[in-house]
């Protein structure tokens, strides 16, 4: 191993650290109250040294989303495999996104931000930039599993696969949301099961992408 290659690891060995460090306070404290002082001393660093990997606290918490999107992505790849007609690869992804919102809501959290805060998408190698790229290799998926089942006869002809990827990205987040924040009191007032309302959620996005 040459010496630029080693440096090289080593860099991103303590940029993992920080980014490992930053979770723990970010996802105790919330990212309103977490402070890049709280990160340094989580990582037994100086904040300098942060610095010198993340320009500030928003770039370090898109890092941390950059990697729960890279878990998303992962498990809307399985999802898609285990399936064989486009219809059923889009309610796999479907489900994989809130088994996503289930089992890594701090994650969850991130992808919200990210998703709902303007921010510069267009500066080369950015955080950001960077976030929205795995987030389109994560819809590429769907856009290939409504594709696919255009052609399998599963979805209909007349839908455009991007358009409508798109817009069930949007619908999943919404609903998502919805339960995120309301649940308790859809539960409560209204009687609705949160897995049933996803459930249901889901069977007319099917019927609407059905012949």
């Amino acid at each position: 191993m040459g010496i630029t290659e080693r440096k090289e690891r080593e860099k991103e060995r303590r940029r993992n650290e920080i980014i490992n460090a930053a979770e723990k306070v970010f996802f105790t404290k919330g990212r309103v109250l977490a402070t890049m002082d709280d990160v340094a001393e989580e990582a037994e660093l100086s904040k300098g040294t942060l610095y010198l990997y993340f320009k500030n606290k928003e770039d370090l918490y898109l890092a941390i989303n950059l990697r729960g999107m890279e878990i998303l992505y992962g498990l809307f790849l399985e999802a898609s495999k285990k399936q064989k007609t486009g219809l059923e690869k889009a309610r796999a992804i479907g489900s994989a996104y809130f088994r996503f919102y289930k089992e890594y809501p701090d994650y969850f959290t991130a992808l919200m931000y990210f998703e709902f805060h303007e921010m510069n998408l267009y500066t080369e190698q950015s955080m950001a930039a960077k976030c929205d790229m795995q987030g389109h290799d994560a819809l590429y998926i769907l856009i290939e599993a409504i594709e696919l089942g255009i052609k399998d006869g599963s979805i209909r002809s007349d839908v455009d696969p991007v358009k409508a990827a798109t817009v069930l990205w949007g619908h999943s987040t919404g609903l998502i949301q919805l339960i995120s924040t309301k649940g308790e009191h859809l539960q409560d007032d209204h009687g609705l099961d949160m897995n049933e309302l996803i459930d249901y959620g889901f069977e007319m996005i099917e019927y609407s992408l059905q012949k």
